[in-house]
Parts: C-alpha cells; structure tokens; sequence
C-alpha cells in the first residue's frame, strides 16, 4: 500500500518537473493592450531584453491595443496556459476597467495567474501655463470659483486619468468637466494647446512636457514626492487620502502550471534587480517593483475594490 501511495505522488511531481525544466522551449509573447508609444509598451520594451536573456528565449512583445485594453486582455485569456503568452497587466485592465465596466470579456481574477507586479508610477496634475493654479489649493479654489467650467482632459472614459481627476472631484467636492481624448499623448497635446485646463497623467507621459515648461506641475499624485520632480507637492498634502498610483504586471493565462509562473515570477524578479533595467524605467519616470505572485494578486483584488468605491462615489458606470 505504501509503495502505490508513493508511486502516485512521483507521478503527480513528475510531470509539473517536467514542465519546469521544458519551459521555455521556445519565444514568450508579452502582450501590450494599449497602443505603441504607450507607458505599458515603453515598460515592455525596458523590461523584455534583459528577462529574455535570464529565461534563454526572446520575449516578444505583441502590441494588441483596443477597447480600453480589453482586446489585448481578452487574447490573453484565452490564450493556452503554457506560459507562452504573457500579459502586461495595468491599472486599467485590472484594477479601473472591472470597476466601471457591468460586462467585460475577461474576468479579472479568475482568468489569470499573477506573475509579478513590474513598475508603478504617480501620476502627476499638470496645468497649461495660462491656468491662475500654482498648487492643488489654488486648483480646487478656482474650480469652486467657477463651477461646471474648468476642464480636464484623459485617455478616455473610464481610464485611470479620469478616475484620478473625478477621485479629486469627489474628495474636494468640486465640479469639473471631463473631456475624454483617444490616448493620453492627444489628451496631454490638449492641455498643452491651452484647450485643455489641467490632466492628470502619468509621470512618465508628463515629464517631457513639464521639462520644457510647455506645462506647469502642480502636484504628483502617489504617496510620496518624487525624485524627477523633488520641488513638487503630493496631492494628499493638500487632500489627505489623495493617493493614485499607475502600475503594470506580468500575469499569464488562468490554469498555467506553477512551475512556469515560478520560473517566470524567477527571471522576471532578477531582471527587475539589474541596475539596467532599473535606470531604464527611472529614465522614464518609472520605479522597478517586484512581488511574488500571492502578492500580485492580492495586489489587484485590492486595486479593484478600491476603484469601485471612487466609480461609485463620483456616479461613473460604463457600457
């Protein structure tokens, strides 16, 4: 009886050894949900040389954009778990899209294995020149000054720019008007036009624009200052609970098996820790962050509570 009880476990273990040495046997795909130029394709490209060479395969980014990033996110999904189809997961289409969104083509939590979480950022409130705004005070007391008239521009309904700029609304109690853009680079081109009175973007977006004074930051919105900007306030300064930061993370389909998210998670971690990589996304005002994969899920489960409340304290539901 002892012997067959042990053969049983050896040929359950065998198998999950043999797929952790096999794996990879040839390219992993990094899907990209949101378009070229993006944040998440810029991290993509940083990250990708270096976890290639640690995994002995290329990692080929795939740029899938479309439908908020649900397009590149659902082809994940579906995709088969053998941990040759990764996703670069983000804010938007794991943690702001299942909260707005009544029906999604992907289910956030069950359709995926978290790897690791890869980089975050703040996001940074940004004004044309012209705006009488020089903090987040004189920022809300203009808004209140004139009610329904200043504007703020996003990437689009639903993405975390709006949800950023609306978490404002709602904490100050103040009323601005969102006009969604089809991308953040048009969206920020609009505060830069002077059409556009403030944004809320990404650090990385912004920081070109801000260098050349062609907009004026007021604030950056993650719970500390940051090292591009050092002379820059937080939000939660002014607005104590302000706290929005951006991030992205590696996740593979659901079911894949764990000694492939392990070697994944493994590789991805160390190429996350070489100062290549890391100076790679401090250039663009990124910070390198590596997890486990319980912590990356938890990660998510939070990020996706979170930004249910915000949609549902500023009334904000999609189609």
């Amino acid at each position: 009886m002892l012997q067959r009880t042990l053969g049983a476990v050896i040929l359950l273990v065998l198998p999950a050894a043999a797929v952790a040495q096999a794996f990879p046997a040839k390219p992993v795909r990094l899907i990209v949900a949101q378009a070229a130029g993006s944040a998440t394709d810029v991290i993509a490209r940083v990250v990708t040389p270096r976890w290639g060479e640690l995994l002995g395969q290329p990692v080929v980014v795939d740029v899938r954009p479309g439908a908020g990033g649900s397009l590149g996110t659902e082809i994940t999904a579906k995709a088969p778990p053998d941990g040759y189809t990764v996703l670069m997961a983000n804010i938007s289409t794991h943690g702001v899209n299942p909260a707005l969104y009544a029906k999604l083509p992907y289910d956030p939590i069950k359709d995926f294995s978290p790897v690791s979480l890869v980089s975050t950022t703040a996001n940074v409130i940004v004004v044309h020149p012209s705006v009488p705004a020089k903090s987040v005070k004189d920022l809300v007391a203009l808004a209140r000054a004139k009610p329904g008239m200043l504007n703020y521009s996003s990437a689009g309904p639903g993405s975390s720019q709006h949800l950023a700029a609306a978490l404002l609304n709602t904490l100050m109690k103040i009323d601005t008007i969102h006009v969604p853009y089809r991308g953040s680079p048009p969206a920020l081109a609009g505060v830069v036009a002077g059409e556009i009175a403030f944004m809320v973007p990404t650090l990385t977006t912004a920081l070109p624009q801000i260098q050349n004074g062609r907009v004026r930051a007021i604030a950056v919105t993650g719970p500390k200052r940051e090292e591009e900007l050092p002379n820059v306030p937080t939000v939660a300064e002014t607005v104590p609970g302000y706290d929005v930061v951006s991030w992205w993370g590696a996740v593979a389909p659901a079911n894949t098996p764990r000694p492939v998210i392990d070697r994944l998670n493994a590789d991805l971690v160390k190429s996350l820790a070489t100062p290549e990589v890391k100076t790679g996304l401090l250039k663009v005002g990124m910070n390198a962050v590596s997890t486990t994969p319980e912590q990356f899920s938890q990660y998510i489960r939070d990020e996706i509570v979170k930004w249910t409340k915000v949609a549902k304290a500023a009334n904000i539901k999609l189609e």
